[in-house]
């Protein structure tokens, strides 16, 4: 089994854990719980449809609910850790750039956390 864990901003806030709880309990929740299991239980040996390569050391965990499409942008991290940096509603074909840059950021940070 694999660790998720949700990365912290320096100023302790937690943007996957923000969009968690901006979700519908019962349209979204349920869908994001199956995957994150699914992840927990494989890690690297998960592929599409469920987990992409993005860029970077950056995967997305690929949800879909009955509402649409939800990403969950992360990255591997040393002995069997997921880092879950933060999610998005799809709304677009692709993740836009920008949510892959703040991803890409977010793991500079953890890492930079990490070392100190």
């Amino acid at each position: 089994m694999w660790e998720i864990e949700f990365y912290v901003k320096p100023n302790g806030r937690c943007p996957a854990r923000e969009f968690l709880n901006s979700l519908s309990v019962h349209d979204d929740v349920p869908f994001v719980d199956r995957m994150f299991s699914l992840l927990a239980e494989y890690g690297h040996e998960l592929r599409r449809p469920y987990v992409d390569f993005l860029q970077e050391d950056i995967w997305e965990l690929r949800v879909k609910t009955r509402r649409g499409q939800i990403r969950f942008l992360y990255f591997y991290f040393m002995d069997k850790r997921i880092v879950i940096t933060h999610g998005i509603i799809k709304k677009a074909s692709k993740v836009p750039v920008s949510e892959i840059k703040k991803a890409i950021e977010y793991r500079s940070d953890y890492l930079s956390q990490y070392k100190a």
